[in-house]
């Protein structure tokens, strides 16, 4: 590993929090570097359709973060695309010790925007149709789906929430529980029982997904006698939401950070956590809405928090 490099702040992720921050991080006049292991725009990429991003409708995942990535870069921000694989704290300077594959930074200040990735439920042509057709976000892509017969993979409360707001979009929900019983409130349950929009289909798992462009097939498993049956539908003319969890990228600072019962950073209004200097903004803090446009405003409010950490001067 080469000397340090030292910077006000290194911001950990490339998605719509992290590049905000890296804005932000700019208009404060951070020496800051933003790393991401990938590609800019995380998650937010994958999505081929964007309805909800203020002033910008009927855009698309690439097209605006790469919108942000221009901006940042626009500012000066210093993006480099290596993975993290540590950040911990130098016990002698207090600073922040952030090792990447191809250097090692120490930084005053961090911000972890590492996002959270969905849980995959791991049938046969999953990764194929994702953004094309399986989607992992109710409130992201269900306008796409209005008027259309929609498939919810998923019995937690997460899973019956979001079946509930398709099912005032979509013809018809039908929700996939592989278990006997659903585990989401029973408030919740009750609701999906009562709606003439849903079917509860217990016992039940998608085994793969076929089609051309979209899909145009489901192959379901009755898991109780194992049997496995085919249904066929016009390519497009339906979705399956795969909403079995999400898997928060908190790992780098699981032990610098309070961590909820989801493995999610728990901050404070300010992204701040309980190591000073250490924010988390974005998909990986606990928080009641994970959209692009939450994400980019927790990194604003990162970046200038830690701005105001730092001593300098933040936008008012």
């Amino acid at each position: 590993m080469s000397d340090r490099i030292s910077k006000d702040l290194v911001i950990v992720g490339g998605g719509p929090a992290g590049l905000s921050a890296a804005i932000y991080a700019r208009r404060s006049l951070l020496d800051a570097v933003t790393l991401e292991r990938e590609a800019l725009g995380g998650q937010a990429i994958l999505t081929s359709e964007i309805d909800n991003y203020p002033g910008l409708p009927h855009t698309d995942g690439f097209t605006l973060s790469d919108a942000m990535r221009a901006q940042a870069e626009g500012l000066g921000a210093q993006i480099v695309l290596d993975p993290v694989s540590s950040v911990t704290v130098d016990e002698a300077t207090g600073r922040f010790l952030v090792d990447a594959s191809g250097a090692r930074y120490d930084a005053a200040s961090v911000i972890v925007a590492a996002g959270a990735r969905p849980r995959k439920a791991g049938f046969e042509g999953e990764d194929r149709f994702a953004g094309h057709g399986v989607s992992y976000c109710a409130t992201c892509d269900g306008m796409f789906y209005r008027g259309k017969h929609v498939f919810v993979i998923g019995g937690g409360n997460s899973a019956a929430e979001e079946a509930l707001f398709l099912a005032r979009l979509a013809s018809k929900v039908t929700v996939i529980v592989r278990k006997d019983h659903l585990r989401a409130q029973a408030a919740v349950v009750r609701e999906l029982e009562q709606n003439e929009k849903v079917e509860l289909r217990l016992l039940t798992s998608v085994v793969a997904v076929d089609g051309g462009e979209l899909p145009g097939s489901v192959t379901f498993r009755d898991n109780a006698t194992g049997s496995t049956y085919v249904e066929t539908f016009d390519e497009g003319s339906f979705g399956i939401f795969v909403l079995v969890g999400r898997v928060p990228e908190t790992e780098l600072v699981s032990g610098l950070v309070e961590l909820d019962e989801s493995g999610y950073a728990v901050t404070d209004e300010r992204m701040a956590t309980r190591t000073p200097g250490l924010f988390v903004a974005g998909d990986a803090r606990a928080k009641p809405l994970r959209q692009i446009v939450t994400a980019a405003s927790d990194g604003a409010v990162a970046a200038t928090s830690a701005a105001a950490y730092l001593g300098l001067p933040v936008e008012g």
